[in-house]
């Protein structure tokens, strides 16, 4: 009980400033220009979604049905439908999504590329990136994830020689 006490107050102690504090206007900028770039080599979209804490509706849930994990997982599968990613023209969206509270990783991609790319394989690339963003390198970690994101969606969704890239979602990060 005190364990959930103290993880619900760590993630009210948190809230959208301290997303903007991690991850300044100039470094979105950079981020979305990373972002653009990839995806003139692809025809997959990329978003990234950070949050500080989750949100109430979940925290009540920790511990009677779900694990942090769990409710991290949800929150992240709820914002890539929120973000519509869901309904790009080849099924080919992903989300990155960082919590600060608990400085948790999710990758989520829609069905074009979810059957190419292993659970497994996901978890691997999240994984990495944790090194980075547990010393607080957002950057560099998200630069990272960018980059592998875009390895698989060239590997498997390579734009077609010549043509012109077709921008179904913004690339620039959301901060929520």
């Amino acid at each position: 009980m005190i364990h959930k006490v103290k993880t619900i107050l760590k993630h009210l102690w948190l809230d959208a400033s301290d997303a903007q504090k991690a991850l300044p206007a100039d470094m979105l900028q950079r981020l979305a220009l990373r972002i653009a770039a990839s995806e003139g080599r692809h025809t997959g979209q990329i978003r990234i979604y950070v949050e500080a804490a989750l949100p109430m509706s979940y925290l009540w849930r920790l511990g009677q049905s779900s694990t942090m994990k769990a409710l991290t997982r949800q929150r992240a599968v709820m914002q890539f439908g929120k973000l519509l990613l869901w309904d790009t023209e080849h099924n080919n969206g992903v989300l990155i999504y960082l919590q600060l509270a608990e400085h948790a990783i999710e990758i989520i991609a829609d069905r074009g590329v979810d059957r190419h790319v292993s659970t497994h394989d996901w978890q691997a690339m999240a994984q990495r990136m944790s090194a980075a963003f547990s010393a607080g390198h957002f950057e560099d970690g998200l630069t990272q994830a960018i980059g592998e994101v875009s390895s698989v969606l060239v590997a498997h969704f390579p734009a077609a020689p010549g043509s012109k890239p077709v921008n179904e979602q913004p690339n620039e990060p959301v901060l929520g």
